[in-house]
Parts: C-alpha cells; sequence; structure tokens
C-alpha cells in the first residue's frame, strides 16, 4: 500500500477537477467495489476519486480487475487518512445516505443536488460527495462535514443500494444535466444525439406521402368490398387515417406499405 497522500501533497489549484465533483469513498471494503464504482463514475465523465483508509489496501488488482477499462480513474485515485482530510479543499460536500440522522441538514434527491452541483461549480466551488462503508454507511462524525445530504428516493422496506449503484445515480444526475447524447459513441454511426424517434436514415414522411398510401389503401379495400356499407365508410377512413397518422411513419416505411398493399393485391387477382 502506498503512502497516505498528506493534506498538503493534494493538488488545490487543477482546473481539470474543479469542473465536476469528486467521489469520495470511506472505508471502502473490498476492491471490487472501489472498481465497479470506478466504472459507473467513468460512464457519466467523472474521473476524480479519493479513498479513505481503504480495508483491503491500495492499489488493488481487484479494483483494477472490477473497473473493466475505467483505468484514468483507478490509476488516479488519492489516498487520505481521514474524511476529514478528504474534504479539506472543498467549498461544498455531500454525504448520502438512507438513514435519518439526528443532525439539522438540508437533505436532497440526487436529482436535486445535481443541479445545486452544477450551480456551485459554474461559480467556481468545488464539490465532493462522501460514500460510506457498504455494511454500515456513513457515521454520523462524517456526514458532520457535509453541508447537505442527498438521499434517493427508493422502497423504504428495502432502502441500501451497493456503493456501485449510489455513486452510479448520483454521478447519472449529474451528467444528464450536461449532456445530451445517448448510448454509445465510439460505434462507427455515434452516439444518439437525443430521445424520440430514430429513423435510421430515413426522414419522416411527406402529407402527400401519406396521403398517397392513404389513398391506395382505400381504393384496394374499396375494390374488396371491406369499406362497406356505404354510410359508414367515411367514419371507417378516418379510423385508419388517425391509426395510421399517430406511428408517425417514416418515408421508407410508407413505400413499404405500398408494396405490402401491391403485393396482397397481385396475390389476391393471381389465377389459381
Amino acid at each position: 500500500m502506498t503512502d497516505l497522500l498528506p493534506l498538503a501533497d493534494t493538488p488545490m489549484n487543477d482546473v481539470s477537477t474543479q469542473s465536476q465533483p469528486t467521489i469520495i469513498l470511506v472505508e471502502p471494503q473490498l476492491g471490487q467495489n472501489i472498481g465497479t464504482a470506478a466504472r459507473a463514475m467513468a460512464n457519466f465523465g467523472l474521473h476524480e476519486l479519493r479513498l479513505v483508509n481503504p480495508r483491503d489496501g491500495w492499489p488493488s488488482e481487484w479494483a483494477s480487475k472490477a473497473a473493466a477499462g475505467a483505468d484514468h480513474v483507478v490509476n488516479n485515485a488519492e489516498l487520505f487518512s481521514s474524511s476529514a482530510a478528504a474534504v479539506h479543499d472543498l467549498h461544498h460536500v455531500y454525504a448520502t445516505t438512507a438513514r435519518g440522522r439526528d443532525l439539522a441538514k438540508a437533505v436532497l434527491t440526487p436529482e436535486d443536488a445535481a443541479k445545486d452541483m452544477r450551480e456551485r461549480v459554474s461559480g467556481g466551488q468545488r464539490v465532493g460527495i462522501l460514500f460510506g462503508r457498504e455494511k454500515s454507511g456513513l457515521t454520523n462524525d462524517d456526514i458532520t462535514l457535509a453541508d447537505s445530504i442527498i438521499m434517493a428516493p427508493v422502497d423504504p422496506e428495502f432502502a441500501s443500494l451497493n456503493l456501485a449503484q449510489a455513486v452510479l445515480l448520483t454521478s447519472y444526475e449529474w451528467f444528464k444535466l450536461g449532456k445530451w447524447s445517448l448510448g454509445d459513441g465510439s460505434r462507427e454511426d455515434g452516439a444518439v444525439k437525443g430521445a424520440g424517434l430514430r429513423l435510421a436514415g430515413s426522414w419522416p414522411a411527406t402529407k402527400k406521402e401519406l396521403i398517397g398510401f392513404f389513398e391506395h389503401l382505400e381504393g384496394e379495400l374499396d375494390e374488396s368490398g371491406f369499406l362497406r356499407p356505404p354510410e359508414r365508410r367515411p367514419s371507417m377512413i378516418r379510423n385508419l387515417r388517425n391509426l395510421f397518422q399517430r406511428a408517425s411513419l417514416s418515408e421508407q416505411e410508407i413505400r413499404t406499405l405500398r408494396g405490402v398493399i401491391a403485393s396482397l393485391v397481385r396475390q389476391h387477382k393471381r389465377p389459381k
């Protein structure tokens, strides 16, 4: 295990670490848990990890394996001898807990905490989040160091999250306020730009294309005798049009549907 870093050895003016929250794991027990927490951080663009007295020592082969590629987080983790040492250069600290405490502290959801962090960071403050031991969480002495408490909306009958889950939940809420892409950006087709219907290279159908499809379908339904009796034809057509209108069809899908209709008609009219 490397020597614990004294307070004076911790960088104070690193701009790259000031623009995001610092994740602080207090006395984590297993290297695997540190590694999976580091992986969760990397998923959401966080890289500054601080460890307070990891039980099984540091560095940890198990942490590196469990990080699954988040080596930059694990390899740059800083060690501290106490929670107080780990938060010494931060302006605002959040403590995560699932239990009510007899301490007068503001309680925030992960979502509200992320908004608060964004505001503080944009104002030049450095912020950090304390996560407790796997079995017992944070002590009241740890929480006394914090300015706010983060509590997640979970089932009160089963409120305990594992360490990586807790880190992932708070990291996700932080990240989603600043990023609007979805999924894997390392592939050839890149990340998805945002939520909503993906047309995979096609375009939404124009009203002209949609009406052309309607008229094609309705003409063949007239031919087959489906739109009967005549007095019900207008309402049947409105229902059919409304059904396909809700589907938000692409121009490729319109072509496919018209091809389906044409194929069915050819099959029906083919001599037996």
